[in-house]
């Protein structure tokens, strides 16, 4: 049983999650309209997205600040998922996994998210500095104490995935998944073997599988699409178009929108579930599609590879 410390018996992972980093805004993605990143928001919820994803880096807590105010009358109807280990210091991100920090960060989520319990907390990502068992024996104090349900990391890899989840139970693994950036056979399978919910993040390259960069944009320094998804310039920018190119032919094919296509590939490929930013409801519509999509073998095989 995946995640059996999330989920009522005969219960299955959501497929799709929402992720809030954009709607976070800031100098990661830009200004962010609050009423767009309420409505996608709820639009997720209507569209039977039932996990939400955050993390306090997001906006330096705006993306956990909007769900508060967002979920309000709905709290019950997600699996809310945040994350710890991101401090930033004199404007400056940095990695602190001390038990110590641990608590303060849930307990300012908890406030900022409006709620007295999360139910996912993730290792945002691995910290050296910090002996992990220090760390996830902290997380699985705040469990203890029901201020989170489950433990996640990310960005652990096989490796430390194997690691870790003797120290702890942990739940669920994301790791950045997409037509660009595949997720190896070695993470899928010590998922498997420890009843790991195999998270993907993401599966659109930073926005550019969703087909509407034709050509080469020009973003600020600070931009995510330029110092995290590094698909936007040189030869990285031509592998990426002809990949888009592929996912808008299929999308043509099966009448959805291509971000749908990009998301359901992740999904055919293994992924417990596939988290999906989006800035505004007709976004988060268009991403939601992906739960109806199928690919036959020669597809899966067009979309990775080409050839027909």
């Amino acid at each position: 049983m995946v995640c059996s410390a999330l989920l009522p018996p005969g219960k299955t992972f959501p497929r799709l999650g929402l992720g809030t980093w954009a709607l976070g805004g800031g100098n990661d993605w830009g200004d962010s309209d609050p009423a767009a990143a309420q409505a996608a928001v709820l639009a997720a919820l209507d569209e039977g997205v039932s996990l939400i994803d955050t993390a306090p880096a997001y906006g330096f807590g705006r993306a956990e600040e909007l769900l508060g105010r967002a979920l309000k009358g709905r709290r019950t109807e997600v699996l809310l998922c945040s994350k710890c280990g991101i401090c930033f210091k004199n404007g400056r991100p940095d990695h602190d996994l001390r038990p110590e920090s641990i608590y303060a960060e849930c307990e300012a989520s908890l406030k900022r998210l409006q709620t007295d319990y999360i139910d996912l907390y993730q290792v945002h990502w691995p910290d050296p500095k910090v002996p992990p068992e220090d760390t996830f024996g902290a997380l699985e104090q705040l469990k203890e104490q029901g201020k989170i349900r489950a433990i996640g990391v990310c960005n652990f890899g096989a490796v430390g995935l194997e690691r870790v989840s003797s120290l702890a139970d942990v739940c669920a693994a994301q790791e950045r998944w997409s037509l660009l950036s595949p997720v190896g056979a070695d993470m899928q399978s010590v998922c498997r073997r420890k009843s790991v919910a195999l998270m993907a993040y993401g599966a659109l390259g930073g926005g550019i599988l969703s087909g509407k960069y034709r050509r080469m944009p020009n973003f600020r320094r600070c931009d995510a699409r330029r110092y995290f998804y590094k698909h936007y310039f040189g030869e990285d920018f031509l592998r990426a178009q002809a990949l888009a190119c592929r996912v808008k032919e299929t999308a043509a094919r099966k009448g959805v929108f291509p971000s749908a296509v990009a998301l359901a590939w992740v999904l055919s490929g293994g992924a417990s579930c596939v988290l999906f930013g989006a800035r505004d409801a007709e976004q988060v519509r268009q991403n939601a599609q992906a739960a109806q999509v199928c690919f036959s073998k020669e597809e899966e095989e067009f979309l990775a590879h080409g050839g027909h």
